[in-house]
């Protein structure tokens, strides 16, 4: 089980360095998920509290970096008010494709 997961707060003025630190990991972990002949790369929102749009793009950078190596970003135990972001800015179903119709 992949131990990655977001920080409490994600927000613009932390995005970059979150980003910066997040992404050696997952491109790790993907590494990993791969090697055992897995598909799905585990990415936690549970902690995730205070964010604004920046969290969205910097989970669309996630899952692109996982598409690049041939995995796919799960995204788990995200907030509602997270989804509804995503929701409104069109992105719901790049983030969370089987729950996007629902």
């Amino acid at each position: 089980m992949s131990s990655l997961k977001l920080p409490a707060r994600l927000r613009m003025d932390g995005a970059r360095a979150t980003w910066a630190q997040m992404s050696p990991a997952l491109r790790a972990e993907a590494a990993q998920v791969l090697a055992a002949a897995g598909r799905e790369v585990r990415l936690s929102a549970a902690e995730l509290t205070d964010f604004d749009s920046s969290a969205l793009s910097l989970l669309l950078s996630a899952a692109r970096q996982c598409s690049e190596q041939g995995a796919t970003l799960k995204l788990a135990d995200a907030p509602e008010k997270l989804r509804e972001l995503a929701r409104v800015y069109g992105v719901a179903e790049l983030l969370w494709p089987a729950t996007a119709a629902a």
